[in-house]
């Protein structure tokens, strides 16, 4: 089953939701849209094995994905796919994955999420780290952390967890999944043949000293809740992965410092 959080959902994404219900049961998890949205949420309503919820908060993202684990771990679902409201995805998409998964969990790989080879943004893709486990075709790739857009989450694993963070707000909550997943044991594993369309609010692409970063146009204020939130999962961050732990602070910081200059640009 898929969950897809929004807030003021642009057009696109009742295709989505059209999309993803040919696949199984979908729930929209509403974060206090105004009644601005009430037209379009009524018709995503309407779409037949779908579920809105509507909160009459904002409490960002990880209460969202919360609704759509709960759902999947009712009904004993074993993956649950996690979409932004903006994201665009194939119509094989989600069984694409799910088939994937399950090719991997049959070989006796303790996969806790898969994420796609391919995340395009109008920026350009997104490249993850990523390291082989085993040689040729056999080999399945592994990554220390995906965006949750896209991504396929084992749905025991995340129960064991206790679900996704409520107290990041909309940044590094997926970070903090892959990081609890990883704490257990199980990967954080790559589909080389699955691609989505992700777009991040005013991303830019350039490099610095040889390394390419990416530059978002989120708010001051976004953006230093993001520096905050990597700042706060660095500890348990660098005892599995120094190099990492240092990289994604890195990120953030020079995304919170380079922002500004790309808006004048």
């Amino acid at each position: 089953m898929s969950v897809i959080p929004t807030f003021q959902p642009p057009p696109e994404t009742l295709e989505l939701v059209r999309i993803l219900a040919q696949s199984g049961p979908v729930v929209v998890s509403d974060d206090a849209s105004p009644c601005t949205s009430d037209h379009k949420l009524a018709l995503i309503h309407e779409i037949p094995s779908v579920s809105v919820i509507r909160n009459t908060r904002n409490r960002g993202i990880g209460r969202a994905l919360n609704h759509g684990l709960a759902l999947a771990h009712r009904i004993n679902c074993p993956w649950l796919l996690t979409v932004d409201q903006d994201s665009t995805v194939d119509r094989e998409y989600a069984l694409h994955m799910v088939e994937y998964a399950d090719q991997l969990i049959s070989r006796g790989l303790p996969i806790g999420a898969l994420g796609a080879g391919l995340v395009q943004d109008l920026s350009g893709p997104l490249k993850y780290p990523c390291t082989s486990l085993g040689g040729g075709q056999s080999g399945v790739t592994i990554t220390p952390e995906v965006v949750q857009s896209g991504t396929l989450w084992s749905v025991p694993a995340m129960v064991e967890l206790n679900g996704f963070s409520e107290t990041l707000g909309m940044d590094a909550v997926d970070a903090a999944a892959c990081l609890g997943l990883r704490s257990k044991g199980l990967l954080v594993a790559i589909n080389p043949t699955a691609g989505i369309w992700h777009q991040i609010e005013g991303a830019q692409q350039f490099s610095i000293a040889g390394r390419r970063f990416m530059v978002t146009g989120h708010s001051p204020t976004r953006r230093r809740a993001i520096v905050r939130n990597r700042v706060r999962l660095f500890p348990r961050e660098f005892v599995q992965s120094p190099l990492h732990a240092v990289r994604t602070v890195r990120r953030s910081v020079v995304n919170y410092m380079a922002s500004p200059i790309s808006r004048r640009t």
